[in-house]
């Protein structure tokens, strides 16, 4: 039987409950949802890239692909990607910089993908990503 093993780069914080960033078992790599937090800085709380959608959007890819790297995957890898955006009004420029990220990440496959409004993310958090991978 494979081990489960939890994820948490470097870049992240020890999560404040008992989840974790990531879970990797055999070849599948969940990557739990991710918000635009820069990377963690020891004894500080965590902090959003920006106050707009274009720097927690790319921040939080970042974030997603640190965890993939993390459990040994990229985004080839990546069957599953779903986004949560607080404003459905955010659909169009998320898409923009969703696209212009992976044109320049030399995505050869686009992953299947949902958006979703949610709106219960904490105050000033407008998108959530989570992605799952599978590695050949």
């Amino acid at each position: 039987m494979t081990d489960k093993i939890a994820l948490t780069p470097t870049t992240h914080t020890t999560p404040p409950a008992k989840f974790s960033h990531g879970v990797r078992k055999g070849n599948v790599l969940q990557v739990a949802g991710q918000v635009g937090f820069l990377p963690a800085v020891e004894g500080q709380v965590p902090t959003p890239a920006g106050p707009t959608l274009r720097e927690q959007t790319l921040q939080t890819l970042a974030n997603v692909k640190a965890i993939l790297e993390e459990g040994g995957a990229t985004w080839d890898d990546a069957m599953m990607i779903r986004v949560y955006l607080t404003d459905v009004d955010h659909f169009a420029e998320m898409n923009e910089i969703y696209n212009a990220y992976f044109e320049e990440q030399g995505l050869k496959e686009a992953p299947a993908a949902r958006t979703t409004v949610y709106v219960g993310l904490p105050k000033g958090l407008l998108i959530e990503i989570d992605a799952l991978a599978v590695l050949s």
